[in-house]
């Protein structure tokens, strides 16, 4: 009777040694699988595209796409639309404020230059694609997030300046919306790690593109983009303290005068602002 029992404890024994082996070999065959799944924060593949298609010009305080050449890529950048469209918000939300940033960022700049190519060459401006009022570009639900389809505008109004989602107005400085007089298309992807410092080179980059934004001493006045118009509010929302429009640009003055008397009046608040008119031209390399 106890060797019966010995021989089944060790038959069963046996049996359960290699089941559980198994499974963990199962696992360990599944691990590279989670991995590979897993997104890619670095956002390589965008920075990619980016890194063989813009042009930087104007020492670098502005940009220019390559358009037709990215076409002949549009399958990689589909690939890495793809890869946004796949992340569910559970996920989404259990990263970084600066990750969620990072990829929101990311996705308005990809997924326009993807609607930018399903006319291409075939237009000169975004406008083209679609009334302002009616049928609008930044409307039109053309691809996925989150499971839904999405618009443009959902990506920047909706989640990037939603109040307390980010409260961070140097991100009109990162959003592209394909034209000339947007701030320039960035050269690389934006990246969680590194976030802050990008977003401040942008900065830096718009206001020191004197075509766009500037000081004129015969005026005491500062002619700047029509961005600081349309969403004047984001830049007197009290970011890092600031709690005005001249605030901001005064915090930039070396940028934007040229002599230490003028950026003197830039920081004391003591000139007036105009707005350019947007030049909603396509921010092609000239065919």
């Amino acid at each position: 009777m106890k060797s019966w029992t010995n021989w089944t404890k060790s038959t069963h024994w046996t049996k359960w040694t290699k089941w559980t082996s198994g499974i963990f070999a199962l696992a360990l065959l599944c691990l590279p699988l989670a991995a590979s799944a897993a997104f890619d924060h670095s956002h390589a593949a965008w920075t990619v595209l980016l890194k063989r298609h813009v042009v930087l010009i104007d020492g670098g305080k502005a940009s220019q796409l390559d358009y037709g050449g990215l076409a002949q890529e549009r399958t990689a950048l589909q690939a890495y639309l793809d890869s946004l469209s796949a992340v569910p918000r559970a996920e989404f939300d259990s990263w970084s404020k600066s990750q969620q940033l990072a990829f929101l960022i990311n996705a308005y700049n990809a997924f326009t230059v993807e609607l930018i190519l399903g006319k291409y060459p075939d237009l000169n401006s975004i406008r083209d694609l679609g009334n302002i009022v009616f049928n609008s570009p930044w409307k039109q639900k053309f691809f996925t997030l989150f499971g839904e389809r999405r618009h443009l505008d959902w990506i920047e109004h909706e989640v990037i300046r939603k109040p307390g989602a980010h409260d961070d107005p140097r991100i009109h400085f990162a959003v592209n919306c394909a034209s000339v007089g947007c701030p320039m298309l960035r050269e690389e992807a934006f990246v969680g790690e590194r976030l802050d410092a990008q977003l401040e080179q942008q900065t830096r980059r718009f206001l020191a593109d004197r075509t766009r934004n500037r000081y004129d001493p015969k005026t005491a006045t500062l002619v700047v983009s029509q961005i600081f118009d349309w969403y004047g509010e984001d830049f007197s929302a009290g970011y890092r303290g600031v709690g005005s429009l001249r605030q901001f640009l005064g915090s930039y003055a070396n940028l934007l005068a040229t002599t230490p008397a003028e950026q003197a009046m830039l920081r004391q608040n003591l000139v007036g602002i105009d707005f350019i008119e947007y030049d909603w031209a396509l921010n092609s390399v000239p065919r």
